[in-house]
């Protein structure tokens, strides 16, 4: 078989003989003690199979092998002993969830079956799960899809709001990124109950009717509820259920969950998704930014930092192209001032100073320089 085992053992004599017995039938590692076994799953890893004795300074094999578990929950996982009882056996069961429990002494015979036993089962466990992957990947894809047909601009918006969210996910140090960029390029799918001309009057930040305003409330649930009947997919519905909800506990859904409580990927949408109406209104980027800060108890105050960040300069400065004539004290190039013929003037990134100023009216006039010239603008 050529899936790894590893066997962990605090006596080196015993790891010596099953390498004698199971080398010609199994590729296997031994590690001595569990201290070793966590370092050999770590770092040699994965394995299909891990055996431990039970008895072992430090650890015992029970909770070694939940270690394993949490390390590696593919892996399955047997004990090995020659202190077998009643209720050894049933915490291994109950703590490790522990495939087989074995006794010291094993014959050779009897301890290959429980082997092959428990290489097929990872196989079981490694095909249903590849299985449950392709299936859920596919159900997303085809979600997806169906939005990009029925309504193109509510898919625009997923697509532009999955990527500041997966950036800022990894800003945050969010553990479940893939939940995160799943609820985004679905954050949309309850839009399929507005019409294309309500998506442009939202995206647009225009008013709405008292109909349409009804619709909308409606939308994060509507999604949520499609997504919840995949499997694996609980948690990203109720991340689009919460992606409207303010952090002081306003909002939509009406309950009484508010600050840490909603789920830190509803608060991320939360931001991305009224920074996204901000900026397709028209608003620059710094502005937009400027205006959300102004919506008191909305946001939670690390989301929004951390779309400063993914951001960067354009958060806290305006971005604006203009002529030489109109430059002003103060302001910052925001890209190379490069001469007619490409030849480089200025580097991007110097604060406009009176001698500076003074350079480039004379580079105008001379070399002649390409404009219109972009400038960042600090926001106060």
């Amino acid at each position: 078989m050529a899936e790894k085992i590893l066997f962990v053992d605090d006596d080196a004599h015993i790891l010596s003989s099953f390498k004698r017995t199971l080398r010609k039938h199994c590729a296997m590692d031994t590690a001595l003690g569990p201290e070793e076994g966590l370092r050999a799953v770590q770092g040699r890893g994965p394995y299909a199979l891990v055996i431990s004795d039970l008895r072992m300074p430090v650890m015992d094999g029970i909770q070694f092998l939940t270690k394993v578990r949490t390390i590696s929950p593919d892996t399955v996982r047997m004990i090995l002993t020659g202190n077998a009882d009643l209720q050894a056996a049933m915490d291994a069961v109950n703590q490790g969830n522990i495939f087989r429990f074995l006794t010291k002494p094993c014959p050779p015979e009897t301890l290959l079956q429980a082997i092959q036993a428990g290489v097929h089962q990872h196989r079981l466990i490694r095909a249903e799960k590849e299985l449950l992957e392709k299936t859920l990947r596919g159900a997303i894809q085809v979600m997806a899809d169906v939005l990009s047909l029925v309504n193109p601009e509510a898919f625009g918006r997923a697509s532009r709001v999955r990527r500041y969210a997966r950036a800022m996910g990894r800003n945050l140090g969010v553990d479940k990124l893939w939940q995160l960029e799943t609820a985004a390029l679905l954050s949309q799918i309850g839009c399929v109950i507005l019409t294309e001309e309500t998506i442009q009057k939202i995206i647009k930040a225009q008013p709405l009717t008292a109909e349409e305003q009804q619709l909308y409330s409606m939308y994060p649930s509507v999604g949520a509820d499609l997504i919840s009947k995949i499997p694996r997919l609980q948690e990203v519905s109720e991340i689009i259920a919460y992606q409207e909800k303010h952090f002081d506990g306003s909002g939509i859904p009406k309950d009484d969950r508010y600050g840490d409580s909603i789920p830190l990927g509803a608060r991320i949408l939360k931001v991305v998704l009224d920074f996204d109406t901000l900026e397709s209104a028209g608003l620059p980027r710094a502005s937009a930014i400027l205006q959300m800060k102004k919506r008191h108890g909305w946001y939670d105050p690390q989301v929004l930092r951390a779309l400063e960040n993914v951001l960067g300069d354009e958060a806290r400065f305006e971005v604006r192209e203009i002529e030489i004539p109109d430059l002003k004290l103060g302001m910052i190039v925001g890209e190379d001032v490069v001469s007619l013929k490409d030849v480089l003037l200025i580097k991007k990134g110097q604060e406009i100073t009176p001698a500076l100023l003074e350079r480039l009216k004379n580079f105008a006039k001379t070399v002649g320089v390409k404009e219109p010239i972009r400038v960042l603008i600090p926001v106060r």
